[in-house]
């Protein structure tokens, strides 16, 4: 390194932290505002390039300093609702278009086969309520004092019922078979 190297390095140093601190002042003195509305001495306003200022700016880098979150907790949602005409917005909607790529069909087998559904075990419920009640009311007819049991015997034994021989016999109406007697 040279002599004059030595001397000039550190100067040049100290200019650069000066002038950074003279701008850092004059742009804390200076008022953007009175720079942009300045008038000149014929009194005509000063223009200033607006675009050519914000051509500078880095978009990008400003809005990843803003927090989204907090902007859109500050929207009063029921205000922005009530600004919105629902009317208008609802008849820029072409419902021919929206009903012919709707498929209707499953639509509705998809609604009315839940229905349909709950209608009938609500009907299956009500039915085994009503056989239930039925079959206490013979039980206390024929004076029984153990209850009848809920299958076959051979089904409740975990065996399967042989099928009955064919008889030649005619079935008995169930109105003339003996009580407590199984119809054939």
């Amino acid at each position: 390194m040279t002599a004059s190297r030595r001397i000039t390095d550190p100067v040049e140093a100290m200019a650069q932290r000066v002038a950074e601190r003279v701008v850092d002042l004059v742009l804390d003195v200076v008022d953007l505002n009175a720079i942009i509305q300045r008038v000149d001495l014929n009194g005509v306003m000063a223009q200033v390039d607006m675009n050519a200022l914000l051509a500078r700016v880095d978009v990008t880098a400003l809005l990843d300093q803003v927090d989204l979150n907090a902007v859109l907790a500050r929207i009063d949602t029921g205000a922005l609702l009530d600004r919105i005409d629902i009317n208008a917005l609802l008849s820029r909607i072409d419902m021919d278009a929206l009903v012919e790529q709707t498929d209707l069909g499953a639509v509705i087998a998809r609604s009315s086969g839940g229905a349909a559904t709950e209608a009938l075990d609500a009907a299956r419920s009500e039915a085994v309520g009503l056989d239930q009640f039925i079959d206490r009311w013979v039980q206390r007819a024929l004076r029984r004092k153990q209850p009848a049991p809920v299958a076959p015997r051979a089904l409740l034994d975990g065996e399967a019922t042989p099928p009955a021989p064919p008889s030649h016999e005619p079935p008995v109406p169930p109105s003339e078979a003996p009580v407590g007697e199984a119809t054939k």
